[in-house]
């Protein structure tokens, strides 16, 4: 904090640093990571491996205070040694995600854990160890106590570097999807979708697709996709004929060219998903009613948008879980609010002067980390197509 002018802290117990660097964050922690006291002092005190020399027993005492035993690893790059005191090896052969302390002891230490589990075994496809499971499922509500900026940021290592789709079902499972977005969980209840259920509904083919497009290395704006979420929202809400669907992401993408997106959706000849209940029957709509449909979606979006970022809309949903605490939790800020309705205003208020759409399919995922509207947009509307439309060659025209 006294080297760098642009740097903010993350997190209480265990805190880590953001040091911005022009358009890059540093996310930078240190080799030490005890927690200080915060509540309830904690004890895990094992005994010190027999035969275990002065360095060894540094290293094993530091991989103790660590969250899982995959992430206890060590490497030495000049000896090219792994060092492993708790197994880790192990778990990764057996694609498990564990704490090293107890479970229930590990978690309440540091209730930031709960997201890094859910995040890491949804990146990697890897299971939760049956512990490490029911204390999340039991302690789920303390990550309440963190802060709204480091819930955002580990809900984004979720959503935006390409397992989105895994996370929502994973934080459905576990009883935090209520918790940290509620009104998505509420789709969940109000379509019968079971905490194990394999099958799919609109909301996670949306974000499958979307993770079609992304990997760790190459993830979006966290904009994307929250403007997913309430595109969804907004349809939940009120279904529509896919082919209001279709020329409104058509007139996202081309920065409010109304006109010339009703003309491209009409010569859409391929047959959308039948199964989404948030897709009406497709009929004949005449051009001004297909025009006032569209528009009518952008204003749904825009509150689906409001809904999302109002404290009494959320604890309304919360509403729905009757055996959950009271919860208000808001946690995507006013900048992101106001960047998302950006993206969607074209539609509403007609093509923006000097907007120029992206043409082709190649994406430049520099400017989709940085959140380019352009960018944004033209991937949206590419996800929304994949989405509706199985085959993805109608963007292309």
């Amino acid at each position: 904090m006294r080297t760098f002018s642009r740097c903010e802290m993350i997190g209480r117990r265990f805190p880590i640093c953001h040091v911005h660097i022009d358009d890059t964050i540093v996310e930078v922690s240190s080799f030490s990571t005890r927690a200080t006291k915060f509540g309830r002092e904690l004890s895990f005190d094992p005994e010190r491996p027999d035969g275990c020399e002065e360095r060894d027993y540094a290293r094993w005492k530091n991989c103790l205070q660590r969250d899982f035993t995959i992430n206890g690893l060590m490497f030495d790059p000049y000896a090219k040694l792994v060092y492993d005191y708790i197994g880790g090896v192990n778990d990764i052969r057996k694609a498990k995600v564990r704490t090293i302390k107890p479970a229930n002891l590990s978690l309440t230490e540091d209730c930031a854990r709960i997201l890094r589990a859910v995040r890491i075994a949804a990146r990697l496809g890897f299971g939760l160890s049956r512990e490490t499971a029911l204390a999340i499922k039991k302690l789920s509500t303390s990550v309440l106590r963190l802060d709204r900026g480091r819930l955002l940021m580990e809900v984004n290592y979720m959503m935006a570097y390409g397992s989105a789709e895994a996370s929502l079902r994973l934080l459905w499972k576990l009883g935090l999807l209520e918790i940290l977005l509620p009104i998505q969980a509420a789709y969940f209840v109000g379509s019968g979708f079971r905490r194990r259920d394999k099958q799919y509904n609109m909301l996670l083919s949306l974000f499958s697709n979307l993770d079609k497009l992304l990997a760790p290395d190459r993830p979006c704006h966290t904009s994307l996709w929250f403007s997913l979420l309430a595109f969804h929202e907004a349809l939940s809400e009120v279904p529509r004929d896919p082919l209001v669907v279709a020329a409104f992401s058509l007139g996202v993408h081309n920065g409010g060219d109304l006109s010339e997106a009703l003309s491209i959706a009409r010569r859409i000849n391929k047959q959308h998903d039948i199964s989404f209940q948030e897709l009406t029957e497709s009929k004949y709509i005449d051009s001004d009613k297909l025009l006032a449909e569209v528009r009518s979606l952008a204003a749904s979006v825009q509150s689906a948008l409001t809904r999302m970022t109002d404290e009494y809309s959320v604890s309304q949903a919360m509403a729905q879980y009757p055996k959950a605490p009271y919860s208000d939790l808001v946690f995507f800020p006013m900048a992101l609010y106001l960047r998302v309705r950006k993206i969607f205003e074209c539609v509403k208020s007609g093509r923006e002067r000097g907007f120029v759409p992206k043409h082709g399919s190649k994406i430049d995922y520099e400017l989709l980390g940085m959140g380019s509207l352009r960018e944004v947009r033209h991937v949206f509307a590419r996800v929304v197509f994949d989405t509706i439309y199985p085959i993805d060659d109608q963007l292309e025209e």
